[in-house]
């Protein structure tokens, strides 16, 4: 990298639009939505898909909602021209949904992607030609006057091919490919002139594609760009200003973002981004995005993983795990402090009755997307007590006390320091059950107890096996828990009760109850003990003996 480079790069030009007023605008509805994955996406494959392919993933965006899809570049091959031509033959396109197909601007590429509509109820014809001064001098060594006289004719082979097919209900799409990086007055120029041959009304709107084909500057100037545009096209009202943002500098969602609020009308893009270099503007992204600020996306992403898995099969991309809402870690934590902060935000959300959605570092409810709540939460040695208790409480059912939670959170960051890895739920458990359920060796073990009296003095009588040998063991007190700690002072530890708790696990008859004991021994120390059982009573007796084989 060089020392200054300012030698070799030159910063983006700014907008001379001093009254701009996009950054004072909010989005408040989605916009019309176009998929570009079995285009633009397919084109960016290294093993572009096939026909089995290709129909799995137009079935997927049918699914989700898309209502406007490119569906390929016909003239790119017979693979492409068959696919297109067979889901107009074989009536796979919905009646709400239009298909589209992308052509340049050359006659025999143009009459090659009508003749792949034939027949179509309604279809949308994508014509394009690069506009800018790169591309003029470097790639073409033509004049503005003789990039324009491409477009004009174009658009005439478009009129034409529509007037030659009457039965289909045509509709017509203009890109001045490398907007973002040509002259405004020259897009406009540009376009205004397909307008003149093509006639648009506000009833049959021209389509107006204005694409960040390499995204070269922040997304403040796409939107200075757009909504400049928006202001000197002629006949606003008979056109549909389109975005197709890329992501060269990692900002293709923000930039349609902001291009929405210059005033666009329509979003290009691919679900999770797919497209050439760094990819396209992510329609998940941005439709989720929305949703998260209240506005309706008109897109079904309930399934988030059936998005995930087919356009991973059909496209053989993987996406990363942190992928904004799709990928598999976006919704967990594994720092101590933020398993807190969500643990306590699901049970504040547990306690409103507003239904806002409220939950420190979750912008979305997971279930909104079909993810499971125990994803959120998962246990490394970064982990603190909140994420281990809610591990446990989501697999489990148990409840944990605060300091119970403590005690536990300890012995799990010792078996992750031994083991250098992610612990799941069945490690957590297996140390769970290690520390605190009966195990082999444990001094007390309970066989059967009785116990009678009236309030305020009851009687224990438990069948204890003791060091192996089974026995009886006798307690009074005011209550079963004090009169088990009266009855193993006759051969136990002297323990005293710092605090207990119960609850039930599940509901009906097959609950469970958990019951927990904190307990000081006589040498001051604290010791835990839990209790399961289906009866509450030999659940809390089941506690104190836990404690007494910890003390």
């Amino acid at each position: 990298m060089l020392r200054d480079p300012s030698t070799k790069y030159r910063p983006f030009p700014p907008i001379a639009l001093p009254d701009r007023q996009w950054p004072s605008r909010t989005i408040t509805h989605a916009p019309r939505w176009l998929s570009t994955d079995l285009r633009d996406g397919n084109q960016a494959l290294i093993d572009p898909m096939g026909a089995e392919k290709k129909t799995r993933l137009f079935d997927l965006l049918c699914k989700v909602g898309l209502k406007e899809i490119e569906v390929g570049f016909p003239s790119a091959g017979a693979t492409e021209f068959d696919f297109i031509s067979g889901l107009v033959r074989d009536g796979r396109i919905p009646d709400d949904v239009t298909i589209q197909v992308l052509t340049q601007s050359r006659r025999d590429l143009i009459e090659a992607s009508f003749a792949s509509l034939k027949g179509a109820r309604t279809a949308i014809v994508h014509l394009y030609n690069a506009v800018s001064p790169a591309w003029r001098k470097i790639v073409f060594g033509m004049t503005r006057e003789e990039v324009k006289a491409i477009a004009i004719a174009g658009a005439k082979v478009l009129r034409d091919g529509a007037a030659k097919q009457p039965d289909t209900d045509w509709f017509f799409e203009y890109s001045p490919e490398t907007f973002s990086t040509a002259e405004l007055d020259f897009s406009v120029e540009v376009c205004a002139a397909v307008m003149d041959v093509l006639r648009p009304t506000p009833d049959h709107p021209l389509i107006l594609n204005l694409p960040a084909t390499v995204e070269c500057a922040t997304p403040n100037v796409y939107a200075d760009q757009i909504e400049w545009f928006g202001r000197n096209i002629p006949n606003r009202d008979s056109v549909v200003i389109s975005l197709h943002t890329h992501n060269d500098r990692g900002t293709g969602v923000a930039a349609a973002e902001l291009g929405m609020m210059a005033g666009a009308d329509r979003v290009e893009g691919c679900l999770l981004g797919n497209g050439e270099r760094t990819g396209n503007c992510d329609l998940v992204t941005l439709a989720l995005n929305l949703y998260t600020q209240g506005v309706d996306p008109r897109l079904d992403l309930s399934d988030i993983d059936e998005v995930v898995n087919t356009v991973t099969y059909c496209t053989n991309l993987p996406i990363h795990p942190r992928t904004p809402y799709a990928g598999d870690l976006v919704f967990t934590a594994f720092s101590g402090s933020h398993q807190d902060a969500i643990k306590k935000g699901f049970v504040a959300q547990g306690q409103r009755n507003d239904g806002l959605w409220e939950v420190p570092y979750l912008p979305i409810d997971p279930a909104d997307l079909g993810r499971s709540y125990e994803a959120v939460i998962r246990v490394n040695s970064q982990s603190g007590k909140g994420g281990v208790a809610w591990v446990i409480e989501q697999d489990k059912g148990l409840k944990l006390p605060k300091r119970l939670q403590a005690d536990f959170s300890r012995h799990v960051q010792a078996l992750a320091d031994e083991t250098s890895r992610e612990l799941g739920a069945a490690d957590i458990w297996g140390r769970f059950e290690a520390t605190y359920l009966p195990r082999p060796g444990d001094r007390f073990v309970l066989r059967d107890y009785e116990e009678t009296g009236t309030a305020g003095q009851r009687l224990f009588v438990g069948h204890v096996s003791v060091d192996g040998v089974d026995r009886s063991i006798s307690g009074r007190g005011n209550g079963l828990i004090s009169g088990v700690i009266d009855a193993l002072g006759e051969t136990g530890p002297t323990l005293d009760v710092v605090d207990y708790s119960e609850h039930a696990i599940g509901h009906g008859a097959d609950a469970q109850a958990a019951a927990y004991v904190e307990c000081r021994s006589a040498d001051g120390r604290t010791v835990f003990g839990v209790g399961l059982d289906s009866d509450i009573a030999t659940a809390s007796v089941r506690a104190v003996l836990s404690a007494a084989n910890r003390a």
